[in-house]
């Protein structure tokens, strides 16, 4: 009879004596290829960064040539902020950076409604209301409770 605790592999208390092979990669290859992707990252944040003021810029002078402001371009000018500030902390690496989508999805979901109106279905107001609810809290546990 086979007992299962006897196994073909010895079991040991060390975690990685139990992992399945990986492949050993070089310091140099290491820093090469981390060294690429951080680089590709760095630039490709940047260029968000440039292209999302470029984005505010062209709102802006759309809200200068229209005379109004409404509430819906301000809080498309929030997001534009919100994304420029993803930017920097993703940039920096300083501060929770799974935080600053939420609030964009949040900011989002209010332009959604606020561009909806009174021709919305109010069923569709309570969904939109109560995913900005749960999005509110899940930034909430993240910045409450950072990870140890």
């Amino acid at each position: 009879m086979n007992d299962p605790d006897s196994s073909s592999t010895p079991k040991t208390d060390n975690p990685d004596e139990n992992r399945p092979e990986t492949p050993q990669i070089s310091s140099k290859e290491q820093v090469i290829v981390v060294g690429g992707f951080n680089l590709i990252q760095k630039l490709l944040l940047i260029v968000t960064g440039f292209l999302t003021l470029g984005a505010a810029g062209v709102e802006i002078l759309n809200v200068y040539e229209k005379g109004e402001i409404e509430l819906a371009d301000i809080l498309l000018l929030f997001l534009y902020t919100e994304v420029v500030a993803m930017v920097a902390v993703s940039y920096t690496g300083q501060g929770s950076v799974f935080v600053y989508p939420i609030f964009i999805a949040i900011t989002a979901l209010a332009r959604l409604i606020v561009l909806q109106g009174k021709d919305m279905n109010p069923q569709n107001i309570l969904f939109e209301a109560g995913a900005i609810v749960l999005l509110a809290i899940g930034a909430m546990i993240i910045l409450r409770f950072p990870r140890s």
